[in-house]
């Protein structure tokens, strides 16, 4: 049986309730203090009990979508999937100003596995807090600078920008803790596999505990303004980053992938490159987002419908990837925005569209962490060299 089929969870439930009776029925029976009669009712406790858990356990998988199948739970780790400081500070330096403050949330100092060395071999990732001057909003974000920001014959080079979302109600410190993103970068441009990039990582959520679904939320936060707008002007005032929006793009996994999509087809001119892992292709009204987004406006809710986008409006000039696995409950929704997208891809030249699939996965950081390498390499292949260079001084 199928890690994930009704009928485990179900053979499973029956034999817990079998061990529950057997226990009212035998127990008595067995209330000698044999070594046997012991052992028999320590294995009929264990059988019980084990089977319940693997009940509850196998619902909560069924519900997340963690696992998918046996060759998932058993063999972790798994396929990657490929495409055909001496220390590192709490705060961070960027350049002065009311923007962009070091900051020493987000818990940086409690990842270890973070490449040791001077910024100019291993790279930086400083903690700071970017304030909105648009959405009024302000959030704490990890930025990763590459080895080559820090070097001097680099000094007048700007750099391309990926701007990396956590899934909801995630943190940030989930891009750095769990996904690994500036290490698997650090490891990707060590080896040429990707140009040197400067990384964004942050919640979706800028206004927490609602999930705003990177949305303007009607009598509520601008979120999608604070990404669109807000995060890149704080960032191209702060750090040498390229100020030609073809030079950026935006990735994220679950909730982060979908707000990835979402920035990327309604604000090209911010974000013209993106990557979409695991993502759902429309805002749900659940009582994460705490009812409707869109305070009943259908038209904003379609707007924000991806597959509604494609087929009802002029096809936006941006590159997609779309990433998940054949075993993802959301692998039909993905299938479906494909079939619409695609057609458009072939009409409109200026609209691309790619897809990368493992054939087994859940809804987890370690099919996410399987899946980055690839990401980051399209990304990279994507971002478009900038060529505006600092002035001499």
């Amino acid at each position: 049986m199928e890690l994930t089929s009704r009928a485990l969870v179900y053979s499973l439930v029956a034999l817990a309730s079998v061990s529950l009776l057997a226990i009212l029925w035998l127990w008595p029976r067995l209330a000698r203090q044999h070594p046997v009669v012991v052992l028999a009712r320590i294995g009929l406790l264990t059988v019980a009990q084990v089977a319940v858990v693997s009940v509850l356990a196998l619902s909560v998988n069924n519900s997340y979508g963690f696992y998918t199948s046996w060759n998932d739970l058993l063999h972790p780790g798994g396929t990657p999937l490929a495409l055909a400081a001496a220390e590192h500070p709490k705060a961070a330096a960027p350049k002065a100003g009311a923007l962009v403050q070091p900051s020493t949330e987000g818990g940086l100092e409690t990842v270890k596995d973070l490449p040791q060395g001077k910024p100019e071999e291993v790279g930086r990732v400083d903690s700071v807090k970017i304030t909105g001057t648009e959405s009024g909003l302000s959030d704490q974000v990890f930025v990763y600078l590459p080895p080559e920001y820090f070097v001097p014959r680099y000094a007048r080079e700007r750099f391309p920008v990926l701007l990396a979302l956590a899934g909801y109600p995630g943190p940030s410190l989930h891009l750095v803790e769990g996904l690994r993103v500036p290490q698997t970068a650090w490891e990707l441009e060590r080896t040429g596999r990707m140009a040197p990039t400067v990384i964004v990582m942050a919640r979706p959520s800028v206004a927490p505990p609602r999930n705003t679904e990177c949305v303007d939320v009607a009598n509520g936060p601008k979120t999608e303004t604070w990404f669109a707008k807000d995060l890149p002007a704080a960032l191209r005032a702060s750090y040498r980053v390229s100020r030609s929006p073809a030079s950026w793009g935006v990735l994220g996994y679950s909730t982060g992938g979908s707000c990835a999509l979402r920035l990327a087809l309604r604000n090209p001119g911010s974000y013209p490159n993106a990557t979409a892992m695991h993502a759902d292709y429309q805002v749900p009204n659940d009582r994460w987002t705490d009812g409707d987004l869109f305070g009943g406006d259908k038209l904003a809710a379609q707007h924000s419908d991806d597959v509604w986008r494609l087929q009802n409006l002029p096809a936006p000039k941006v590159s997609l990837l779309v990433i998940s696995t054949r075993t993802e409950e959301d692998f039909p929704a993905t299938q479906q925005f494909l079939s619409v997208a695609q057609p458009v891809a072939e009409a409109h030249p200026e609209f691309r569209v790619d897809s990368l699939f493992l054939d087994d996965g859940g809804h987890s950081f370690e099919t996410w962490r399987r899946e980055l390498p690839a990401a980051l390499e399209w990304m990279s292949d994507h971002l478009k060299p900038p060529q505006d260079r600092e002035p001499r001084q």
